[in-house]
């Protein structure tokens, strides 16, 4: 049933002056831009073109700004939900940076042990103890014979009464070996070459715990990756519905801008740019929880390297994961706007 003509006429000059003037000039100078007519058809440079364009974006950058601030209240719930999906792997990711550089700092004072055969002399000991230690492979050797052995053990373990009672020293001669490499894989193959020497009865490596850390390292990056992928699709998931809300909220200002000539472009950019916004201040406020967590650990940490007579430096964010993070975030709340706009937007048209 067709209505009043006048009346529809008067319905939308009404909600035609509540439309943000922003917008209505914008639709009007796109509109106008894009169909010249007639005798007023002039012929526009690129760089007017160009000028017009960086003009109606920043227009459309800076008022989708104000309207989140408009809103503080919502803005900062989703901020916040955004921040603490990005700060819980970015903190991760932190954690196992530092565990890494501690793990690499004791890879490179790795140690084989060579416990020599019984039968080896001490003489003997200290000729292959000179003889290794010309191996380009090995940086220094120490001989330790089965004398100082058991004066060492002695002293640290409390039983001379029990070690003096028996017949014969049962420790063996020790030669230390102190590579030259710092991987960990390639103080293993130093390891099986020496195990294969006929004096050696046993050869050591005094890290091999640390090849377990790196293999826990490596799979709680896996672990941290997965999470931060799921993490990313929650965050997706939130822009789009909060996107989505905010279409529904200006669906009549939005039908009224198409009505003026407002071009599909036009109408998108506001949500994309909000998207953004989002995006922005969720990176900025995960990177000011994670770094304000680091901060509160970095005494603690400190304290418990100084027991083992160790000067570990807690590592934080680095400049390259300040500015990914927050790109990352934005590049989120973008795809997550932009998703939500080209679902629900094209269902917003005129009658």
């Amino acid at each position: 049933m067709i209505g009043d003509p006048s009346k529809k006429n008067k319905q939308g000059a009404t909600w035609t002056s509540r439309v943000d003037p922003q917008l209505k000039v914008g639709a009007k100078q796109e509109s106008a831009s894009t169909v010249p007519r007639g005798a007023s058809r002039q012929k526009v440079t690129l760089r007017e073109q160009f000028d017009l364009y960086l003009e109606r974006n920043s227009a459309q950058l800076l008022d989708s700004l104000r309207r989140l601030k408009d809103t503080p209240v919502a803005t900062s719930m989703t901020i916040a939900v955004i921040a603490i999906a990005l700060a819980l792997p970015a903190g991760l990711y932190v954690m196992l940076k530092n565990v890494q550089s501690l793990s690499d700092g004791w890879s490179g004072n790795s140690q084989i042990s060579l416990f020599l055969e019984s039968t080896v002399s001490k003489a003997e000991g200290q000729k292959l103890s000179a003889t290794l230690g010309k191996d380009e492979r090995i940086d220094r050797v120490e001989f330790i014979s089965r004398e100082q052995a058991l004066e060492e053990f002695v002293a640290l373990s409390g039983f001379s009464g029990i070690l003096s009672e028996l017949d014969e020293n049962p420790l063996p001669a020790v030669i230390v070996v102190f590579p030259t490499a710092s991987l960990v894989t390639e103080v293993e193959l130093l390891r099986v070459s020496l195990q294969n020497n006929n004096s050696v009865e046993l050869a050591q490596l005094d890290a091999e715990w640390v090849q377990r850390l790196h293999s826990i390292v490596a799979l709680a990056e896996r672990l941290v990756l997965a999470l931060a992928l799921g993490l990313s699709l929650a965050v997706l998931l939130v822009m789009t519905n909060t996107i989505r809300l905010a279409i529904e909220s200006r669906k009549d200002e939005i039908i009224i801008v198409k009505l003026v000539g407002g071009t599909d472009s036009f109408v998108r950019r506001p949500f994309l740019y909000a998207g953004a916004w989002y995006g922005v201040g969720g990176g900025v406020l995960a990177i000011i929880v994670v770094q304000s967590v680091l901060f509160w650990l970095r005494d603690p940490v400190s304290d418990l390297s100084s027991l083992y007579g160790d000067s570990f430096v807690f590592l934080g964010l680095d400049a390259f994961s300040v500015v990914f993070i927050i790109f990352f975030s934005a590049m989120i709340g973008l795809l997550g706007a932009w998703l939500a706009v080209g679902q629900h937007l094209s269902q917003v048209e005129p009658e």
